[in-house]
């Protein structure tokens, strides 16, 4: 009896240091997911703290030229009425005239650069995006740069989150595959990022899957203006024709930016996961975690160097590697790293 005791007590012994060693682990895990995320909080606070600054001095830019403007009105006013004044008198003194007639046109070209000016601080998007319930969001994403490329994945993990739900969609018309919810949300950001963009500057819109091509056929190698509005409103359209489809090679898709005639300043990365393959297709059907990982790295080396790479990713189901290598990638080149709400823009 006393030996069944015995083993009874050491049974108990194992079982509760087991179960210390579990749950040591699971809370140094923890623990480390909590210091990431107020490491996020931080930053966000930082950027947040230099977003305000940034708005309130385009406030001030803006109240002042809006008082400059009503200053120049009412100076513009008083020489129409002194003009008026002089030709009722019947005063013929036409370089006088002249000369005040002069100053105005002066004015009144003043007063149409100030209107410029102020509509482009109170916006500066060559088109609009409205998210549902006219919300505005604080992304953290820095949105400026001279040649900005948008890089749009479009394999087939693209339709859904959950692999089976994926092979549901890849079987039904693709008319029905283009609405699939977790495509759309990507398209509807493109067309949020391109709102966004400086319209000064100039920008380009990749796919890919396997392979890497513009969004839009025929502007092959080239940078276009984001103030032009027709040619934003054709990619928009020529995206929501595309049915995702294949694999993923982040080695082409980066590639493909050293066909433009110069290295973009900023770049956007749209995706789901870490690729399925480098710059050849696998020789298998099945690629592991540990293959995945290995592409993404070779992949990065041909990123332009010193330019910030920001990855907004709709996440995977099993690809558990994907977030914290893409938010290192986000840190390494400065860049940043969203992963969005489903009602997200």
């Amino acid at each position: 009896m006393s030996c069944g005791f015995g083993a009874v007590v050491l049974v108990f012994l194992i079982i509760d240091h087991s179960l210390e060693v579990e749950i040591r682990t699971v809370n140094a895990e923890v623990l480390s997911e909590v210091e990431l995320l107020e490491e996020d909080i931080r930053e966000g606070e930082a950027g947040l703290v230099r977003l305000r600054n940034a708005l309130d001095e385009a406030d001030l830019d803006i109240v002042e030229a809006d008082g400059l403007a009503r200053r120049i009105t009412e100076e513009l006013d008083e020489y129409e009425a002194l003009i008026a004044s002089i030709e009722e008198s019947g005063v013929s003194d036409s370089d006088a005239i002249a000369k005040l007639q002069a100053e105005i046109n002066q004015l009144e070209e003043e007063i149409r650069l100030l209107e410029e000016a102020s509509e482009a601080e109170a916006g500066r998007s060559a088109r609009e995006f409205v998210g549902e319930g006219n919300r505005q969001y604080l992304t953290g994403l820095n949105l400026g740069g001279r040649r900005i490329a948008i890089m749009v994945d479009t394999s087939a993990s693209m339709l859904a989150n959950q692999l089976v739900n994926v092979i549901r969609l890849r079987n039904m018309d693709p008319e029905l595959q283009k609405q699939a919810g977790k495509w759309t949300r990507t398209l509807d950001t493109v067309d949020w990022l391109t709102a966004q963009l400086p319209v000064t500057a100039q920008f380009q819109v990749m796919t890919f899957n396997t392979d890497a091509k513009p969004a839009l056929e025929g502007t092959e190698a080239q940078w276009l203006e984001v103030a032009d509005t027709p040619k934003l409103e054709a990619i928009s359209l020529a995206l929501r024709e595309q049915v995702p489809a294949g694999g993923t090679s982040l080695h082409n898709a980066f590639g493909a930016l050293a066909a433009l005639p110069s290295p973009p300043d900023n770049i956007f990365l749209l995706t789901d996961g870490l690729p399925t393959q480098g710059e050849r297709a696998p020789r298998g059907s099945r690629v592991s975690g540990n293959e995945r990982l290995k592409h993404f790295r070779e992949a990065i080396r041909r990123l332009p160097p010193g330019v910030p790479v920001n990855t907004i990713l709709f996440p995977m189901e099993g690809d558990p590697m994907a977030a914290s290598e893409y938010w290192q990638l986000a840190r390494a080149s400065n860049g940043s790293f969203l992963s969005p709400s489903i009602d997200w823009p």
